[in-house]
C-alpha cells in the first residue's frame, strides 16, 4: 500500500528548458533521471525555487521522458516562491525532490476513460494520456481541458469528431492531436473554438452522447481546483462512474512528516483523516466528496 514511498530521490536537476504564457503560466523541462525513470501519472514532486526560499514548492509532474532522464512540469506563479521559480534560467540548477504520492489507477474494465484537467491540473491528465497510449492503446480516452486564464499552448482545429459536441466547439491541445487522443477545450472567456462553460457541462453533453453500454466502461480522472474537483465528483455520483481525483493542497515537507496537507476520507471504518501528499494526491472521488 505504500511502496510508492520508497522511491522518492533528491536530485540537482539541470534546467534545459522554461517557457513563460500568457497569463503566467510556466512550463518547465529538468533533466533529473531518477525522478523521469519512477514517476508515475499523478506524481508530483517538490521543487527548491530559489536559495532566498528554504521552503519547496509541490508541482505536478506533467510528463517524464526516461530514455534521456527528463521531466516536464506546468506552474502557476502566483506566490512569492512560484515567483522565484519563473525567474530561473536555462542552464542553472534545482533541487528537486520526487517523484511523491500515490498515482492514478488504470482498470482494464474501463477503456474508456475521461480525462478532466482545469487550470494547474492540466498536467497530471496529460500524464495520464501519456500513460494510456503507451500502455493502453487500445482504450479509447477523451480529454477535456478547461481555463479561464489563456492556455500554455495554442490549440488548435481537432480532427477528431467526438459525440455530443456542440457545433464550433473544435479547439483542441496540438500534444493529444499528435498522440491521436480526442481532446475538447473549456472557457467561459469566449476563446475561439473552445466551449463556453465548465468542463463539467461538456463532461455531460459528452456521456449522454454514450449509449448505456459504453458508459459502463467509462471512469473519470481528474485534476484542478477544489471547486471543479467537487462538481466533477457530483458529475460522477450522478452518472454512477468511478472517479480519481488528484487533490492540491498546500505542503510543508510533502513527504508525510508534517501532516500539514490532512483531508478528511471516508473509509469502511469511518472517516480519517489522511495526508495529501503520500497518501494521495491521487483519492476514490466518492471518499473525499461524499
Amino acid at each position: 500500500m505504500k511502496s510508492h514511498r520508497d522511491t522518492i530521490y533528491l536530485e540537482d536537476a539541470e534546467i534545459l528548458a522554461h517557457q513563460a504564457f500568457e497569463g503566467d503560466p510556466y512550463t518547465l523541462r529538468v533533466r533529473a533521471p531518477e525522478i523521469a525513470n519512477h514517476a508515475k501519472a499523478g506524481s508530483f514532486a517538490h521543487i527548491s525555487c530559489d536559495p532566498q526560499r528554504p521552503m519547496r514548492r509541490p508541482i505536478s509532474i506533467m510528463r517524464v521522458t526516461p530514455q534521456s532522464g527528463e521531466v516536464e512540469f506546468l506552474y502557476k506563479a502566483f506566490g512569492a516562491g512560484t515567483a522565484l521559480l519563473a525567474k530561473r534560467q536555462v542552464g542553472e540548477t534545482l533541487s528537486i525532490l520526487g517523484p511523491i504520492g500515490r498515482p492514478f489507477e488504470l482498470h482494464d474494465n474501463r477503456p474508456r476513460p475521461l480525462l478532466i484537467g482545469g487550470g494547474v491540473g492540466m498536467p497530471p491528465m496529460v500524464f495520464v494520456a501519456d500513460e494510456l497510449r503507451q500502455q493502453h492503446p487500445d482504450f479509447s480516452p477523451f480529454m477535456i481541458l478547461g481555463s479561464e486564464v489563456p492556455f500554455p499552448f495554442s490549440s488548435q482545429p481537432s480532427e477528431f469528431i467526438i459525440p455530443g459536441m456542440p457545433e464550433g466547439v473544435v479547439a483542441s491541445m496540438p500534444l493529444m492531436e499528435d498522440w491521436n487522443i480526442p481532446c475538447r477545450l473549456a472557457s467561459t472567456q469566449g476563446y475561439v473554438g473552445c466551449f463556453e462553460g465548465y468542463v463539467t457541462d461538456l463532461a455531460r453533453l459528452w456521456l449522454d452522447a454514450l449509449t448505456a453500454e459504453q458508459r459502463q466502461q467509462v471512469e473519470i480522472f481528474t485534476c484542478g481546483p477544489h471547486p471543479m474537483l467537487e462538481a466533477v465528483a457530483k458529475l460522477a455520483s450522478e452518472y454512477s462512474l468511478p472517479c480519481q481525483v488528484s487533490l492540491e493542497e498546500f505542503m510543508a515537507c510533502a513527504v508525510g512528516g508534517c501532516a500539514g496537507c490532512v483531508v478528511e476520507v471516508q473509509t469502511d471504518n469511518g472517516p480519517t483523516m489522511q495526508r495529501v501528499c503520500v497518501d494521495g494526491p491521487v483519492f476514490d472521488a466518492s471518499r473525499v466528496f461524499s
